[in-house]
């Protein structure tokens, strides 16, 4: 099948020196890593706390304590639970986290508002403890494609239900609160339509690959096959106008184009989705208020600085101005950690614009490096998507990257002047407790098919791995 191939069997191993089980070896190498990732996060909250204080911080030693445990904590299950994981997946998730950690400790510093640093590491600690819980749960992540529906009609509730509750401060609506308690339903969206999205590709992908008339050199899809798409557009339409929410909208759509190309191999998929997008997207860009204020701020970021009567209509944030001043400040190198003007800002920990942050005090470099380990994390979650070795797998762990790959390529665009903002939050980096619980259940899953992937061919499945085999 185009699109969903399987591995060639693994050639038995000639003989020679006895070497350590690969599961064995993997692990070993993450615990080096973690080690490495404890010792440069440590390095730069000191460098960061000297910066601000003129010190070492008195802190020091118990968040060094705090990152060892955050660290290896969550390495020792994974031993146990997935011994045979990808032995980057981890390390990069923990090194995010900790930078992120390290980010709100500097930022703190230089805005007034209640500390963030600290709820951050509860919600950090949360979302560890979620993973961790998952993958001991979590026997076979096949078990999944069970409850497909149950799981998307659970996302369509969780994705409309904030369009019942007041709007954020810049106007969109995110979030959900329950009493004393809110959260970003679209956070856990992103896991949740990638784990339908893979199952419903699974089952229908030969009649999505294989139908349709030919049309100007394309296979257009046929009308009933099309229904899934237009369903999808409509929702995310839906959510752009109801919640004024334009990044959940774009990971939302652009996540079941790049998952239904890649099960079916049809460019004729990416050419309607693309025209669709397209098409939404002026609709609403002309006729949304908030949207079409979000489209200013994106064209003409210094317009905030004019007289309030030469503003144009919704530009009521000077953050991406400033944002762009920013990088400019940061050049090459950056100013240095701790000793950039974040303040300018509305509190960026909170928001987006996190990186700016990043591109002041570190620099197009350390910038550069950051993103660089997000394509390394997405990276390896397309690698387990390429060494699975069942179609399900293959979809879930490639949604799974992509949905990670999308939301920080539609931050970075944003912050850049790339595209409109968004308003979602960085992932692992940004504060939010929905966004890192989400993040490491992302992680857990990640975990779980990379281990399956890797598990030697005679080994012997887990026992209720045979009932949810699929039939090749």
């Amino acid at each position: 099948m185009r699109g969903l191939t399987f591995p060639a069997p693994r050639a038995a191993a000639p003989d020679g020196p006895e070497r350590p089980p690969r599961g064995s070896l993997a692990r070993r190498q993450e615990a080096l890593l973690l080690v490495f990732v404890v010792v440069i996060v440590l390095y730069g909250y000191i460098a960061a706390g000297m910066a601000t204080g003129g010190a070492v911080p008195d802190e020091a030693p118990e968040f060094a304590l705090t990152m060892c445990c955050l660290a290896f904590t969550p390495h020792l299950p994974v031993r146990r639970f997935a011994p045979y994981a990808d032995p980057l997946i981890l390390p990069l998730a923990t090194l995010l986290t900790g930078l992120g950690l390290v980010l709100l400790h500097r930022l703190d510093h230089a805005y007034r508002t209640p500390p963030a640093g600290g709820q951050q590491l509860l919600w950090t600690v949360i979302g560890v403890a979620a993973c961790l819980l998952t993958l001991a749960l979590l026997k076979d992540y096949r078990q999944l494609q069970r409850y497909i529906y149950v799981t998307m009609a659970a996302a369509l509730v969780l994705l409309i239900a904030p369009a019942l509750y007041a709007g954020d401060t810049y106007g969109a609506k995110r979030w959900v609160y329950l009493g004393p308690v809110s959260f970003q339903p679209g956070e856990f969206v992103k896991v949740m339509i990638a784990v339908f999205f893979a199952g419903y590709l699974v089952s229908h992908r030969d009649a999505l690959a294989l139908t349709g008339r030919r049309a100007l050199g394309m296979r257009l899809p046929p009308g009933r096959q099309l229904g899934p798409i237009v369903a999808v557009w409509s929702a995310s339409l839906l959510v752009l106008v109801l919640e004024r929410d334009l990044g959940t909208s774009l990971i939302f759509f652009g996540l079941f184009i790049v998952m239904l190309y890649v099960a079916t191999g049809r460019g004729s998929w990416v050419v309607c989705g693309a025209l669709m997008a397209v098409v939404g997207a002026t609709v609403v860009g002309s006729t949304e208020p908030h949207v079409k204020g979000r489209i200013e701020a994106w064209l003409h970021p210094f317009d905030i600085f004019l007289p309030v009567d030469r503003r144009p209509p919704g530009l009521i944030s000077d953050q991406a101005a400033q944002a762009l001043f920013g990088f400019g400040s940061g050049g090459m190198t950056g100013t240095g950690l701790g000793q950039g003007h974040p303040e300018l800002i509305g509190f960026a920990g909170r928001s987006d614009f996190i990186l700016t942050a990043v591109g002041e005090e570190l620099g197009l470099a350390g910038m550069m490096a950051v993103l660089l380990l997000y394509a390394l994390l997405a990276e390896r979650g397309l690698r387990a998507a390429l060494v699975s070795r069942d179609p399900f797998g293959k979809l879930l762990a490639l949604g799974l990257a992509s949905a990670l790959a999308l939301q920080v390529f539609v931050v970075t665009a944003g912050v850049t002047g790339l595209m409109p903002l968004t308003g979602k939050a960085l992932p692992f980096l940004a504060q939010g407790g929905s966004s890192m619980i989400a993040n490491w259940l992302l992680i857990a899953l990640l975990l779980k098919v990379s281990d399956h992937a890797q598990r030697p061919g005679d080994a012997p499945p887990h026992d209720d791995e045979q009932a949810t085999r699929p039939a090749i």
